[in-house]
């Protein structure tokens, strides 16, 4: 397991705490901190981390705030000198709800339930592609929206945008919404064809016209037609690779 962290709080001294107590787990690397809902915003938008410690009381927003505002959400443990939170945390689908001072033993259930959850979700994507077939370029595809139906070749596709448990197609002038997840869809489709650019979206290959480097590390790639599609910095590594950039 490799987690990229984000430590949010406004206290100084808890995040000098939790990134100590951090560096005890292998496979968590601490990103970086954010003391308010602001700064949180831009560090995650510039370092995509999977999972944040996130306070609930800060100056200004709360935590619940940060988490309403962002388009896509990483994990969350909360981190908290107050209990009366802990049922609002879970309804945002928390992972685990911290209270200060940080217990270790405390800590480290909280970070083996995050590895038991990734194992459980690597299995279900191994079982997911064992019981499927992998779609290639040439392969039509049914898509239904509401009243309306298309039958489209997967190489008429522009990118899949993700919109909660659901995704839009790009294809033509289209954008239906289907009832599928960004990662169901990336588990069927050819990674030689479709790639993962970020969490939002996955684009079809063979219409990339240019590809420069961006901010912090990552890609921004220029699509015809002239749309331009960021490559998050983690996605850019696996893009460089696979085009041997």
């Amino acid at each position: 397991m490799e987690k990229k962290v984000l430590i949010i709080d406004d206290e100084r001294l808890a995040r000098v705490e939790l990134r100590k107590m951090l560096a005890d787990f292998s496979g968590i690397e601490v990103l970086g901190e954010a003391a308010n809902v602001q700064e949180a915003k831009q560090k995650i938008e510039e370092l995509d981390p999977d999972l944040i410690f996130l306070d609930i009381q800060m100056p200004g927003k709360t935590g619940f705030d940060l988490l309403a505002e962002l388009e896509s959400t990483p994990q969350v443990i909360f981190t908290t000198a107050y209990d009366e939170y802990a049922l609002k945390a879970f309804d945002v689908n928390a992972l685990d709800y911290l209270l200060k001072p940080i217990d270790p033993k405390r800590l480290a259930e909280a970070i083996n339930k995050i590895i038991v959850q990734e194992e459980k979700l690597q299995l279900t994507r191994i079982e997911a592609v064992s019981n499927s077939n992998i779609l290639g370029n040439h392969d039509q595809v049914f898509v239904k929206d509401g009243e309306r139906c298309w039958f489209v070749k997967l190489s008429d596709i522009r990118l899949f945008e993700s919109v909660g448990n659901y995704s839009k197609v790009h294809f033509g002038t289209n954008k239906p919404l289907i009832l599928k997840s960004l990662n169901a869809l990336e588990d069927r489709l050819d990674p030689k064809l479709f790639f993962r650019t970020n969490r939002k979206y996955i684009v079809n290959l063979t219409i990339i016209e240019k590809v420069e480097t961006y901010f912090n590390g990552g890609l921004m790639l220029e699509l015809k037609g002239g749309e331009k599609m960021e490559v998050s910095r983690r996605q850019a590594v696996k893009f460089k690779e696979m085009m041997s950039l």
